[in-house]
């Protein structure tokens, strides 16, 4: 049998599709017949569930807040951290960015990643691992979505995000409020009423501005 290919099962199992409330953006997304389970963390190291796979809220906010504001990152270069299979950084592109880096530790999400970018004609370079412990690259801006899901992994994404600020580099968030978050970092700038699965309901998710010092932020009524 020969070496398992997560591009070529990508492209027969997971149909490209609209992003809902994005649809300058299509990407390949999982449906209940998608067959997720047949992907062996023996062959891949990453989080144990296909994040990548799915649409969630923080993304669908972040990627709509750029693709409305452009010239948050147009001509700037931009970190797109836990990229998923790339929604925000392809986001980025389409807006004008004049280099979109993607840091991701999933395989199988780099497998989709690029895929992704060739279907939307983006641009990115990707860095694979995990890089929240190390000093940030050479960015302007760097865009985070849905990252707050743990305990242990929203600390050391906000240390992260505190050597950003420490360096000048603007932080943008997108979250649903996650009881991780934290929210006394971050000041609102936006909200948006986004659709995660299918057929769920709306829900709201914010974009937020994290700050190296405690800050505004605000839960919706």
């Amino acid at each position: 049998m020969g070496r398992f290919d997560p591009t070529l099962f990508i492209r027969a199992n997971l149909p490209v599709t609209a992003v809902p409330g994005i649809p300058e953006i299509r990407l390949h997304k999982a449906s209940p017949t998608s067959g997720l389970s047949r992907l062996s963390r023996r062959e891949c190291d990453g989080p144990d569930a296909p994040y990548w796979a799915h649409h969630w809220a923080g993304g669908l906010a972040l990627a709509r807040f750029v693709l409305d504001n452009p010239g948050v990152v147009a001509g700037r270069r931009v970190l797109d951290l836990g990229a998923g299979s790339g929604l925000v950084g392809i986001a980025a592109a389409k807006s004008g960015a004049r280099e979109v880096v993607a840091a991701e530790v999933d395989c199988y999400a780099v497998a989709a990643l690029k895929l992704n970018m060739q279907l939307n004609g983006a641009s990115i370079s990707i860095l694979r691992g995990d890089i929240t412990s190390r000093a940030p690259p050479e960015i302007e801006i760097v865009l985070v979505g849905d990252l707050f899901y743990s305990a242990d992994l929203s600390e050391r994404v906000a240390a992260f995000l505190e050597r950003c600020a420490n360096r000048g580099i603007r932080a943008l968030v997108g979250d649903p409020w996650r009881a991780c978050l934290p929210i006394s970092r971050l000041a609102e700038l936006a909200r948006y009423a986004v659709t995660e699965g299918e057929g769920g309901g709306a829900q709201w998710s914010g974009v937020f501005a994290f700050a190296p010092r405690p800050g505004g932020g605000r839960r919706p009524a």
